[in-house]
């Protein structure tokens, strides 16, 4: 039986190897997807962000395209990124909200992810951070298209110190490639890790095409932040961790610099949902938005996204038609002359917003829970269905030191439709103004729920798939 232990900060990366095997150099983009965790619509300075700074991704922001109306379809780390790795809903996947070290399945190794659609085209793959698809070794990335992996098999508050559930968790997994070298006791040097190594794998690749998915733990909580970065910023813990983060990103556009490869970069930059609000002053910035982290309202699923390439999209655009996450692999797939998964998916591609034009609108959907269909986004429409959520009841005093408040739940009884160009808070129905704009979205609705099912109105779909899952044996 293996032995696991703890490793000091120093030493973890004299024990890893890196696997790639060398391809010919190409003329195609590196692409590098930077993911963070819970980060929210307004954290970064070219979004509206106060209490900290972020030079380096609002200099990424002023080099490339920044979206104001960018969304995730699941406003939960699970169901996020597979929709964003597959270009698919997540529920046709059969995969909602959170899966946890007792999860016995994973994301299908059926389905193509970016990685899968790249390395078919000669990409070399890799993925530094968090996974949370499935922690059992037949979901894990190498299983899904990745050459290499570092990083934790899910959130990083799934650990015996989690504050409401203390010892529930088992130790903090590190993996490497498809084995556990470690087990965390302290996360203060997580983002420095991540950075070092996402610049050890650029250096290794640097002839090749290469994919560089670095999913960083943060600033999803327990906060934590290296000493260089501690008590840097003026809001506290979460400030610095977002500084930290900024310097990640700085350090990778210094690496593409140093090497020459920053021309044929294309760097995406975004957050798999909104703020965890009842964690208070360790949440993001909703910035006028409504509620966060786990609802369909725009607190939870708008993001900054960030798309830069010099001298492939334009500097300083700024992108106000809406577009998703799922729109990310068919948008890569285009650019590289890869092809799409053979299995449905869902994404467009949006290179065309991306250089900052305007195409056809297309509907959006939002889920949330076990298959809820509970919003519908189309340009500057969006249409909220009859469901229960989450809210931080009025009065609430929140915290600053890690330990969340209590949720209540409204049950919104009547469907809303709002003008988010108008009312990007969400405030006031205008169903009875706009009758045609309500039947068009109840009508892109009920195509979703024939193909998808929705459990709040109990219809069946008929174009989901099943997860992958262990052998129960």
């Amino acid at each position: 039986m293996a032995t696991y232990f703890l490793l000091p900060f120093v030493s973890l990366f004299t024990l890893l190897t890196d696997l790639n095997q060398p391809v010919e150099p190409s003329e195609r983009p590196n692409i590098i997807l930077i993911f963070a965790d819970d980060m929210a619509y307004g954290d970064l300075g070219s979004y509206g962000a106060v209490g900290w700074e972020t030079p380096h991704l609002d200099q990424l922001a002023a080099d490339g395209a920044r979206f104001t109306q960018f969304y995730v379809p699941h406003a939960v780390c699970t169901a996020s990124r597979a929709a964003m790795l597959t270009g698919t809903y997540s529920n046709r996947l059969e995969l909602y909200g959170a899966l946890d070290h007792t999860a016995n399945h994973g994301l299908n190794p059926e389905e193509t992810t970016i990685a899968e659609t790249l390395k078919s085209n000669g990409y070399q793959t890799g993925i530094v951070g968090k996974w949370h698809l499935g922690h059992h070794k037949e979901f894990l990335p190498t299983q899904q298209g990745f050459d290499s992996y570092f990083g934790l098999p899910y959130s990083n508050d799934m650990w015996p110190n989690h504050p409401e559930t203390k010892n529930y968790y088992p130790p903090l997994p590190l993996i490497a490639g498809d084995s556990t070298i470690a087990y965390l006791e302290d996360q203060r040097e997580l983002t420095s890790w991540y950075t070092y190594k996402s610049l050890e794998f650029i250096e290794k690749n640097k002839e090749k095409p290469f994919f560089l998915y670095l999913a960083h733990s943060m600033p999803h909580v327990p906060l934590f932040v290296s000493e260089k970065f501690a008590g840097k910023s003026e809001q506290g813990a979460y400030g610095d961790v977002m500084m930290e983060i900024d310097w990640s990103v700085g350090e990778i556009r210094k690496k593409l610099k140093e090497l020459g490869l920053s021309e044929n970069t294309l760097i995406i930059f975004t957050s798999d949902n909104g703020p965890w609000l009842s964690y208070g002053g360790h949440a993001g910035l909703q910035v006028g938005l409504k509620e966060g982290k786990g609802t369909s309202w725009d607190g939870g699923i708008r993001v900054p996204a960030i798309f830069t390439w010099p001298g492939k999209i334009p500097a300083g655009m700024v992108q106000n038609q809406a577009a998703m996450t799922i729109d990310i692999l068919p948008t890569l797939a285009k650019l590289t002359g890869s092809p799409l998964p053979k299995l449905k998916i869902d994404g467009a591609d949006i290179w065309p917003l991306i250089q900052g034009k305007k195409t056809e609108l297309k509907p959006y959907f939002a889920y949330y829970n076990t298959n809820e269909l509970q919003a519908v986004i189309y340009g500057k429409w969006k249409l909220v269905f009859p469901h229960t959520y989450r809210t931080i009841p009025s009065g609430t005093e929140l915290r600053n030191d890690g330990i969340p408040v209590k949720y209540s739940y409204i049950k919104l009884e009547t469907p809303l439709l709002f003008d988010l160009s108008l009312d990007k808070g969400e405030t006031t129905d205008v169903s009875a103004q706009y009758p045609e704009i309500l039947a068009q979205l109840n009508g892109f609705a009920d195509q979703a729920r024939t193909d998808m099912g929705d459990k709040l109105t109990g219809i069946e779909g008929t174009g989901n798939r099943k997860a992958g899952r262990i052998s129960q044996e």
